[in-house]
């Protein structure tokens, strides 16, 4: 049976840039009800959910938070086989560096090529697919990262991509944390559509009662708000002299992301797509 996601349709009505300082106050406020997974359309976001409940208080904290100025929001429930269907008119390849990030049914249209490393990944309305700008984001921290041979820990890992990526660039080992059963479920299926099942471990748990992994390079791509609040635990993940990538975050929230993590990290690198923010930090200590 296909799972339905229970979702917030939220609509803008604001102008440029009034718009993403909106947006930026609308990411901040869910990131305390476990949002599942976001698609965005024009003018508007459908934001899932994995419960009833956690959709109805995200929505009246939305309202609160904005004052129901330029937001409109109403429940919608989602179907996966419904949000797969479009996704096939809708989806394309997504070129990011040296990396295709594409769904299986187009996988076998691309020509190889040495130069680039070719994803799958099956769409799912709860977890991501590399649309998104954070993730495309937090592939190209990656791929400057050269992690040829260095442990990679993925924090909060959805659909698997950002692993499957290390793994593909030649990161080892690789290990892939998210507390929901779902994601790990999608991320075990697309681990096997990309041939590194046996390269990735898949630990379904919460990273901030995890304190025995630890990465040369972590990446978290997250939110705002729950980067801020776990700061700590987040950098206790990073060997020390290691890299983290952090994202998920609005350009808006970035000082206080910065705030929360520099020191004991440094940062070595920004940039920014669409409103939404990636930082590179080094970590001298925990």
């Amino acid at each position: 049976m296909s799972r339905r996601w229970p979702a917030l349709n939220v609509r803008f009505d604001s102008p440029e840039p009034d718009l993403l300082a909106l947006q930026g106050t609308v990411t901040a406020t869910l990131a305390d009800f476990n949002p599942t997974g976001v698609e965005e359309c024009e003018g508007s976001w459908i934001v899932c959910f994995p419960t009833v409940d956690d959709r109805d208080r995200a929505a009246r904290a939305l309202r609160v938070a904005t004052g129901g100025v330029a937001v409109a929001m109403s429940p919608i429930e989602i179907d996966d086989r419904d949000w797969a269907a479009r996704s096939q008119a809708a989806l394309g390849p997504v070129r990011v560096g040296g990396l295709i990030i594409v769904p299986p049914w187009q996988a076998s249209s691309l020509r190889p090529s040495p130069s680039i490393t070719v994803i799958r990944i099956q769409p799912s309305m709860g977890f991501g697919t590399g649309h998104h700008a954070t993730t495309r984001l937090c592939l190209l921290a990656l791929q400057s990262a050269r992690v040829q041979g260095r442990s990679v820990l993925d924090l909060g890992t959805g659909s698997g991509v950002l692993a499957i990526a290390a793994a593909l660039l030649g990161a080892s080992p690789v290990t892939a944390i998210d507390h929901d059963p779902d994601a790990i479920a999608s991320a075990r299926e697309n681990l096997a559509l990309n041939g590194v099942a046996d390269r990735v471990r898949l630990e379904e748990a919460d990273f901030r009662r995890v304190s025995c992994l630890r990465g040369d390079l972590v990446l978290a791509n997250l939110t705002g708000g729950m980067l801020t609040r776990n700061a700590a635990e987040v950098v206790r993940s990073v060997v020390p002299g290691g890299r983290l990538v952090l994202s998920g975050f609005a350009a808006g929230e970035e000082p206080g992301v910065l705030d929360a993590f520099v020191p004991p990290a440094t940062l070595i690198a920004r940039e920014t797509e669409d409103g939404w923010s990636a930082l590179a930090l080094r970590v001298t200590a925990a």
